[in-house]
């Protein structure tokens, strides 16, 4: 028996194809395309692959950072009237605020503060901080269409809700994901879900529609002005929308915030709000 050589095994293990494809090069071009054919399936799994919950996360940390120091105006518009506050804000992790209101004069040195399940008021009218029941997080804060509890999240996208990936969509040329938040059974929240778009490229949450208890929309939260602010893409103009309220919302512009400040948690005390000016 004759003993086949190299060549002769190489051939056996790829055989002629029709129309003399291998004297083409056939051969070694269904190789490379193979390999694209298996990485553009992979795509699509690895983009699926992460969970609602690790989504949500990400865009929840996006403006937040290890810390954060920022400046705000915020547009209230009504049919007859608007009317513009500005502010500064600093934050540690998802536990410390504090914002201070610098103008109108009217609420000038204004101060707000969240020190883990805390959340105190400085009024400098009366000379007096208040400290706010958890009855009061879902009224208004200083007349706008946000709750305080908006202003300091206190309640948790992430602890709060249960997550899940619903369909893939696109808003403003942007691809997302949509995603249902549902109230935990016992969380200490007013909203029964909340639909979230969210961007897939930086994470952005786009577009937020809150519902109530018996599944009625009542407030849409838009954000728009991509930019990037301290190396982080990030919306710089949001705006919240009550349903019901026809001419009615409320504008939040970020004019600038630095992340990774390093402020420590004594910062954040009743004392630091009466010093603010």
């Amino acid at each position: 028996m004759m003993r086949k050589t190299t060549t002769d095994l190489s051939r056996d293990a790829n055989p002629p194809l029709k129309g003399g494809a291998e004297e083409r090069g056939g051969g070694f071009l269904f190789k490379p395309l193979r390999l694209c054919v298996i990485l553009i399936l992979l795509i699509p799994f690895s983009a699926q692959s992460q969970t609602a919950i690790e989504i949500i996360k990400k865009a929840d940390e996006l403006t937040r950072g290890a810390s954060s120091e920022g400046e705000m105006t915020i547009q209230i518009i009504r049919p007859k009237w608007t009317r513009e506050m500005k502010m500064k804000t600093w934050s540690l992790g998802t536990e410390y605020s504090l914002m201070l209101i610098t103008a109108p004069a009217k609420e000038k040195g204004t101060v707000m503060l969240k020190r883990e399940k805390e959340v105190w008021n400085w009024i400098p009218s009366i000379e007096r901080t208040v400290k706010l029941p958890p009855s009061m997080m879902m009224q208004s804060w200083m007349g706008t269409d946000l709750t305080n509890d908006d202003l300091v999240r206190q309640s948790s996208v992430v602890i709060d809700y249960t997550h899940e990936i619903l369909k893939d969509s696109t808003i403003d040329g942007r691809e997302t994901w949509k995603l249902k938040l549902t109230a935990k059974p016992d969380a200490p929240v007013v909203w029964g879900h909340v639909l979230v778009w969210v961007d897939k490229e930086h994470y952005i949450q786009l577009r937020t529609e809150f519902f109530d208890e018996d599944g009625y929309l009542i407030n849409i939260f838009n954000a728009y002005d991509i930019k990037v602010m301290d190396g982080r893409t990030m919306a710089t103009r949001m705006e919240m929308i009550p349903v019901e309220e026809p001419g009615n919302k409320t504008i939040l512009i970020t004019n600038s915030i630095n992340f990774d400040t390093g402020v420590k948690e004594d910062y954040f005390n009743t004392n630091q709000m009466k010093r603010m000016k």
